[in-house]
């Protein structure tokens, strides 16, 4: 296939609106310019600006002169203005990030306007196609009826901003959006500038790096943070575009229904897995502040309603259900109308909504009282809702009654919205999954059966006699009696995790909690011993022949090992007879989690990719033959060293038949801020994300097309290769190990106050295991390496191409054919475009044994060059990205000013590393080094 035909992936690419892109960059720099020069004076505007126009010259034309002499400037500046022209940099970026969000939107805009065909991805052609592929209306009934979509919002510390900087960047974000209208005038628009520069004099006035590491607290809120923004307004637009798209492709007058699918997880405050302060109470705190955000919103719902839903009698007759349920409600909650028994006599939509955000306040205050005991907050009147089932079906009563005397078009705009949100979120808005490691079960669990004298030593065992003794435990109708004070702590706080989840089902929802995550979890025993602490907890019981389970179970297969294994251990799993008793009791449903950013770190992206791919094959054919429902978990990161990548996309790379209508994935850092920071980006994410689970869960419907085995044995050749290629360099390589600390700022990243979690799993551990995946990929990101999500493919493809000519275009076709290969071809070459290996070759010289330094990244630019190679010729392309010119244009922009910043933080690095600097020194250069990192990570728009 000639590169020059094929299809850009950009929305609209036309010249004239990329200048308008570049015009509003410009903009937004011109204003910054300005407020420096005003706020922070000459000497700092005249730093950046040489800085700026030194670096873009550079990218036009190399001039080693040059380059000395601004690399002189840099190392010129004192440590205020260096940490002026860093943040300068930093703020750019933010600034630029919102041009271009705001661009692509308004691209799609003016797409929906024109009536033309839709990008991509879109609902609307996604269901052109499921409808020309001859999917009738009551088949996709059944594949809606199968969906579900559920992010999962994670605390792993990848975010560089401060929630209070995003909340200004969001202002700007709004302010900005009236600059697109073409009949502003002069004065308008002179004012809106104005504006503008007063919201980005205030951004340069707010600090962007935390004075102090964040808490867990801090963290829940920040991850709620983005309901309030943009997800309570995204989520039920996102149904409402779905049902317009089904209307138009469909018919208006088909009978489809969307079910609400849409749910939010979360493991902020319930992740425990190496991290000290996620206690219990923790768990239990979170789910109280969760469900203190569900009940405002719906109680400003609410009040909404009642200023909308002011319909008269006798103008008309509500149904007898709703005035039956207005009569109860005033027996039940007597003291609503004391002061005024004829309130809304006449209007009974507004009396029913009284009575109903009544309710919703005796809950609020419930949790109130339970978050804030020290604040003397009375209890409540005992007249909240009991669940939120009871308060849907209020809602369901007034819309019922709506649609009974004509007005079905005013109950389907802000009351289904109101219905749509409880549906998908409950009280509990986000349904918590717990985690912890496989060893810290194993270590409670011996404490424990020897406590009730099971067994005196449990760890002696074997793993088949650990399962047969666990597998007839649960099978005990006997209450577990545990004696408290025999108990030491570290057992107790795993069990107490138990006890947090049964509390919290009866006080906020049975659907608060998700599932309960192992990580490392290496055998089915482990997936055992959580459920006996289940079972002590009473959340899986045995009761007269018959079971009942609360406890979802997710083992977690994070490496490359645990990949290999997991057929084994599942197999042995489904065929314990307690255990697929206790499955089948909690719904049949086997939820396995594998792990992206671990497999990578450990195996390299190209065994981590592939072993993930086989990997879900495996579970859900297994899964299949026993008549089990599984669904897979993918723990996902924001770079593609860690799995991430476009959504669309990456839901279509999934191996055939394994996306059931289901979908759940993480959702952590940066991804977070970039996706679902205005509600006009979310929504956009959420219509790409379920459109692409619609498309990739079609084959419910239609039989699946067999894979081709040539290209899977292919696969299995280069994964074997690429990761042979990157164990020899990070684990057999002499002195990789040191490069890592020497040639990366990842100490100095742990210093930086993004996260309450360690960057290591045993601090005094520097070993490559030890090492977090999101320390690890952030690090090589910010020294422009960017090597975990491209190592090893290079060479794999040439040795697999070696002496056979005609091997070539059989990769091209693979790439062409196979959404998998595509997706992830197309993932490495925005890593590849990421890095910059001239700026790394001087991270590098940072090593203390300069001649392993050098050894070292002659092997990571060797392979790097071999990989661009390797990659453009099986894309059939001169220059990476050229496929997505809109990416490779956005990279273009940002690297004349990432320049700059790197050599401000290579300058730093040896500053603040030199032995000789007194610790106060040092500790004054530490702080525009912190900024460095920030500013590069806005840059580069991920970071681990």
């Amino acid at each position: 296939m000639n590169h020059k035909n094929k299809q850009a992936t950009s929305i609209d690419n036309t010249p004239w609106r990329d200048k308008e892109l570049r015009a509003r960059v410009k903009l937004f720099g011109n204003l910054l310019g300005k407020v420096i020069y005003t706020q922070s004076g000459k000497r700092v505007f005249a730093a950046v600006e040489i800085l700026r126009k030194g670096y873009i010259n550079l990218r036009k034309k190399d001039n080693a002169g040059k380059r000395i002499q601004l690399r002189r400037l840099i190392n010129t500046l004192d440590v205020e203005t260096l940490t002026e022209v860093a943040r300068a940099f930093s703020i750019y970026f933010s600034l630029a990030n919102i041009a271009e969000e705001a661009y692509q939107y308004r691209q799609r805009q003016r797409r929906v306007n024109a009536g033309g065909p839709l990008w991509r991805g879109s609902f609307e052609e996604t269901l052109q196609e499921i409808r020309d592929s001859g999917i009738h209306p009551d088949q996709f009934q059944t594949l809606l009826n199968r969906l579900a979509y559920i992010p999962v919002i994670t605390a792993h510390p990848t975010e560089a901003k401060r929630r209070t900087v995003m909340d200004h960047l969001r202002k700007i974000f709004v302010t900005s959006k009236p600059l697109d209208e073409a009949r502003l005038s002069q004065r308008e628009m002179e004012a809106i500038h104005r504006q503008l520069e007063r919201q980005i004099q205030v951004l340069w006035k707010t600090d962007e790096v935390r004075a102090h590491r964040p808490q867990v607290r801090d963290e829940i809120i920040n991850g709620l943070f983005y309901f309030k923004v943009s997800l309570f307004q995204a989520i039920p637009e996102t149904y409402r575009q779905l049902e317009e798209a089904i209307y138009k492709i469909y018919g208006q007058d088909t009978s489809i229904q969307v079910p609400s699918f849409l749910h939010f997880g979360s493991w902020i405050g319930g992740d425990r897995d190496g991290h000290p302060n996620v206690k219990p109470e923790t768990t239990v705190m979170a789910a109280r502040l969760q469900m203190r955000i569900a009940l405002r919103h719906y109680l400003g719902r609410i009040s909404e309603l009642m200023r909308i839903l002011t319909h008269s009698i006798p103008l008309v007759t509500p149904s007898k259900g709703l005035i039956n349920s207005i009569n109860q409600d005033l027996l039940d909650c007597s003291e609503t109308f004391l002061s005024d028994p004829a309130r809304f006599s006449h209007e009974p939509y507004r009396r029913k909504l009284y009575l109903m955000r009544y309710r919703l306040q005796n809950n609020l205050q419930a949790v109130e009282a339970k978050l804030k005991p020290e604040s003397g907050l009375g209890p409540p009147k005992g007249a909240g809702y009991v669940s939120e089932d009871q308060f849907l079906q209020d809602l369901y009563l007034i819309r019922d009654s709506l649609i009974s005397h004509g007005d079905s078009s005013i109950a389907t705009h802000e009351l289904q919205d109101l219905i749509r949100l409880v549906e998908s979120l409950g009280f509990y808005l986000l349904k918590l999954d717990t985690r912890q490691e496989s060893s810290r079960h194993t270590k409670a669990v011996a404490e424990l059966v020897n406590h009730i004298r099971l067994h005196p030593t449990y760890l002696d065992l074997s793993e088949a006699n650990r399962q047969q003794l666990l597998s007839k435990q649960l099978a005990n109708e006997q209450d577990i009696v545990i004696d408290r004070q025999q108990l030491t702590p570290a057992t107790l706080e795993v069990l107490d995790v138990f006890y947090a989840i049964n509390q919290m089902c009866q006080e906020v929802s049975p659907r608060v909690f998700g599932h309960y995550v192992i990580s490392m979890a290496h055998a089915a025993s482990h997936v055992l011993e959580v459920m006996f602490l289940g079972q002590i907890a009473k959340l899986a019981q045995y009761r007269q022949d018959s079971w009942s389970c609360s406890l979802k179970i997710s083992p977690l297969f994070e490496t490359i090992e645990d990949l290999n294994h997991i057929e084994p251990v599942m197999t042995t799993l489904f065929d314990d007879p307690s255990y697929l008793a206790l499955l089948r009791a909690s719904g049949n449903q086997q939820e396995v989690m594998i792990g992206y950013s671990d497999s990578c770190k450990d195996g390299g992206i190209l065994a981590s990719s592939w072993k993930l791919y086989e990997a879900q094959k495996k579970v859900t054919t297994l899964a299949d033959k026993r008549g089990i429902d599984c669904r897979i978990f993918h723990g996902r990161g924001g770079t593609i060293g860690r799995g991430g990548g476009p959504t669309f996309d990456a839901l279509l790379s999934q191996p055939r038949g394994t996306i059931r209508g289901q979908i759940k994935f993480t959702e952590q850092g940066e991804v977070l801020s970039s996706r679902y920071s205005n509600v006009e980006t979310a929504i956009y994410e959420l219509n790409m994300g379920v459109s692409g689970l619609i498309k990739t869960s079609a084959f419910t419907i239609q039989p699946v097309q067999k894979e081709k085995h040539d290209y899977l044995g292919i696969m299995d050749f280069l994964a074997e290769a690429g990761e042979r290629t990157y164990r020899e360099l990070t684990e057999q390589t002499p002195g990789f190990q040191d490069y890592f600390y020497e040639a990366t700022p990842v100490n100095e990243i742990g210093l930086l106050n993004m996260g309450s979690r360690p960057s290591h799993r045993n601090k005094d551990d520097r070993s490559k295991a030890s090492v977090r995946a999101i320390a690890w990929v952030f690090s090589w990101a910010q020294s422009r390496h960017t090597f975990p999500a491209w190592y090893g493919i290079g060479t794999a493809l040439e040795q697999w191409r070696a002496d056979a000519p005609d091997r070539l275009a059989k990769l091209q076709m693979m790439y062409q054919e196979w959404a998998y290969f595509r997706a992830m071809l197309s993932n490495i070459q925005m890593s590849l475009a990421k890095a910059d290996l001239r700026i790394a070759q001087q991270y590098a010289n940072l090593c203390l044994d300069s001649e392993a330094g050098e050894r070292i990244f002659a092997m990571i630019s060797t392979e790097y060059q071999r990989t661009v190679t390797q990659v453009l010729h099986v894309v059939d392309a001169h220059t990476l990205l050229e496929e997505n010119p809109t990416l490779a244009l956005s990279l273009g922009r940002r690297n004349p000013y990432l320049d700059p910043l790197n050599h401000i933080q290579l300058t730093l690095l040896k500053r603040t590393r030199d032995p000789a600097l007194s610790s106060t020194e040092r500790q004054a250069w530490l702080d525009p080094l912190l900024r460095s990192i920030n500013a590069i990570a806005a840059g580069m728009r991920n970071t681990g």
